[in-house]
């Protein structure tokens, strides 16, 4: 009995590492002032759902304690959004409702960047376009430079050892490192 309430504190306990490390990195003003993210508070989501897809797929190659590590995170990411949405003013009546729809959204997202990531750089791009910076107009480069870094960032959280991972130390690379790349992914052009 002991054994599992320190493995669930344990658990608990890096999942909330695992949250800081994704808040701080869709946080990086980077991505909004460079690469062309809405700084706005659907443009702050998309961030984060970028990042807790990046951390929750990786996840999921641990096994029985990467599945409960990521459906921890879930949870506080979940709860993380109902306080975002009540400083808002909404009331309790329509947290239940936008609740459902963000975690559609997440899911949705999910499967959108993994299949992008598993196909070509130009499927990547359509995802994005769709889903982050679907309320913005962004140059192709700010595209082109937003695939360079989700194509790094999952390279970086897939070559991560599991105990780094389990220990939240390792970080995503670093988005300045990732400016607009004038340049466009064949096929990524879009009119705007």
């Amino acid at each position: 009995m002991l054994k599992q309430l320190y493995e669930r504190r344990a658990r608990r306990d890096l999942a909330h590492a695992l949250h800081t490390r994704v808040i701080e990195q869709a946080r990086r003003p980077h991505f909004y002032a460079v690469l062309g993210v809405p700084d706005t508070m659907l443009g702050r989501y998309e961030m984060v759902c970028l990042h807790a897809y990046l951390v929750l797929t990786r996840l999921k190659r641990e096994g029985e304690a990467g599945a409960c590590v990521a459906q921890t995170l879930h949870n506080i990411l979940f709860d993380d959004f109902d306080v975002a949405l009540r400083e808002t003013g909404l009331g309790d009546m329509g947290i239940g409702k936008r609740i459902k729809k963000l975690a559609r959204n997440l899911h949705g997202r999910i499967s959108a960047y993994d299949s992008g990531v598993s196909a070509s750089d130009k499927e990547l791009a359509a995802a994005l376009s769709r889903n982050m910076y679907a309320s913005a107009e962004p140059s192709n480069a700010q595209v082109t430079g937003m695939v360079a870094y989700v194509r790094a960032a999952r390279r970086e959280i897939d070559d991560c050892p599991a105990a780094a991972l389990f220990a939240a130390a390792r970080a995503f690379p670093d988005p300045e490192a990732f400016a607009p790349i004038d340049t466009p992914v064949r096929g990524t052009e879009f009119t705007q």
